[in-house]
């Protein structure tokens, strides 16, 4: 899914580019409706798997094909910017990956593993660092640390 086009123009990529098949040609620009129209043939052209980890590697092959590069910027369209984060989530195993463009592992989150809650009274974050780059590795639920609640400017 990409911010842009809108969703019907989203509809009527789809259905000009099932027509012409991915195998034959795909668009390769950094616009988002080309990184669509990949992730589009992309997502249904790689194996079905009953393996958790290969499903999640195929989603994250075709996310990576569909990002903006890192540092990339296109003059005159500033709508268009660098992909810092690439995320999947297994619903079934509620696991949520993470793999960000400046460090180079996946971590996730079991979120069956985490109390969310009102009892606790506790708000917690995951610390990216000012630059997003803490790095972190494989299961993070323990690195979770406590903080104050995201303060909410007012409808």
């Amino acid at each position: 899914m990409t911010n842009s086009p809108s969703f019907d123009k989203q509809l009527a990529l789809y259905e000009y580019w099932s027509q012409i098949g991915g195998t034959v040609m795909l668009p390769g620009t950094n616009r988002a409706s080309d990184r669509f129209a990949r992730a589009a043939f992309y997502v249904n052209a790689i194996p079905k798997s009953e393996s958790p980890v290969e499903a999640i590697a195929s989603v994250f092959s075709v996310i990576r094909n569909v990002s903006v590069p890192y540092g990339i910027s296109t003059p005159n369209e500033p709508n268009i910017s660098s992909t810092r984060w690439r995320t999947v989530a297994d619903q079934k195993r509620m696991l949520y990956f993470f793999e960000s463009a400046v460090t180079p592992n996946v971590f996730w989150v079991d979120l069956k593993a985490l109390d969310f809650s009102e009892k606790t009274g506790r708000v917690k974050k995951l610390e990216l660092g000012p630059n997003q780059t803490h790095v972190y590795a494989g299961m993070a639920n323990d690195q979770f640390k406590d903080t104050q609640p995201f303060a909410f400017l007012g409808l």
